[in-house]
Order: C-alpha cells, then structure tokens, then sequence
C-alpha cells in the first residue's frame, strides 16, 4: 500500500523560494535547514522527507531555477534572438535571488550542488535554436552553433551580472545599455 502524501507540490515550491532568498541574503554557510523551514512555516522533517537534506535542497533549488528559466526563453523563442535577450534580462531582473545562485558559483564552493547537467543543457536549447534558425535564413554569420549560442550568451550575461551587483556609473542607465548591447551583438554577427 502507498504512502499518503504528506508534503504537497506547493510547499516543496515554497521551500525552494524560501531557501534561494535566505542563501541569496546569507550565504550557503549560514543557512540551516531549520531556517529554512522556519521561513516556510513547515518542519525540519518536511524538507528532509521532500529532499533529503541540504545539499539536494540546494541543488533542487539551482535545477528549479534552469527549469523556469528555460521555460522562460523558450515562451520567448519566437521572437528570435532579440526576443530571447529581452527575456533573459528580464527573468533575472525578476528572479534576482536564484539568478546570483545558478550563476554566482558560491553554492558550488560551498557544497556539492551543481546544477543537474541536463537540466543546465536544457536552458540554452532555445538560444541554440534560434542560432541555428537565423543562419540558415542567412542572418547570422556561419561559425558552429554552439560557439555563436555560448559568446552571444556570455555577454548578455555578462551586462546583466554588471547591472545586479550594480557595477557601472551610479546613473547608469541599464535598459538603454541594455538595448544597446543586443543590437551591436546583432550587429557583430549579422551576416
């Protein structure tokens, strides 16, 4: 006979919300399980019966956070290339906490928590694809999809890290930086 289920999926969703903020305001070190399910209203024993412990909590929390990226770009995806660099600004301005822990690295120093490798690879699927499409109808230069995907990623990601950690002048203006940066990288790899 089946187990009740105890736990339901809303709470695991709130346990993952609940974990990105207090180890994006504190750090991974400072963080117990115990805050943790303070934060959510639940017990020690709900997130150890839904994770198992810390560092699989961590790592779904980085996978949880791939995945609504993903879903993200992919919502995105038919508005080509521009349309996916106005929704990964747009996600990580949304999504500040878990942004700085799938792509900070500090819960990788920490523990054992890398992202799930599919989960990862399964982000990038729609920049790839909207690569592949704009070479083929001509648009974007022919170099390997994968490169072109990684260096136009690199430096969307790179300008929007500058504007979370407000790296930049104190005025600076970072929708029009923005909207700056993807077209001279449309620019620089048209066709």
């Amino acid at each position: 006979m089946a187990r009740p289920v105890v736990h339901t999926s809303s709470l695991r969703e709130e346990l993952l919300a609940v974990t990105a903020d207090l180890v994006d305001r504190h750090g991974p070190a400072r963080v117990t399980l115990r805050d943790v399910a303070a934060a959510a209203g639940t017990s020690t024993s709900a997130v150890y019966s839904l994770f198992g412990g810390k560092s699989q909590l961590l790592t779904a929390v980085v996978d949880s956070g791939f995945q609504s990226f993903h879903e993200s770009q992919a919502a995105a995806a038919p508005g080509g290339l521009q349309g996916l660099g106005v929704a990964y600004r747009t996600w990580a301005l949304e999504h500040q906490a878990l942004y700085r822990l799938m792509f900070g690295g500090a819960l990788a120093a920490y523990v054992d928590c890398q992202p799930s490798p599919e989960v990862a690879a399964e982000a990038m699927v729609p920049l790839i694809n909207a690569v592949a499409a704009a070479q083929k109808a001509g648009r974007l230069l022919e170099a390997p999809v994968e490169i072109v995907a990684v260096a136009i990623w690199g430096q969307v990601h790179g300008l929007v890290s500058l504007e979370l950690a407000q790296v930049g002048p104190p005025d600076a203006d970072w929708a029009a930086a923005y909207d700056s940066a993807l077209d001279a990288i449309a620019r620089g790899w048209a066709a």
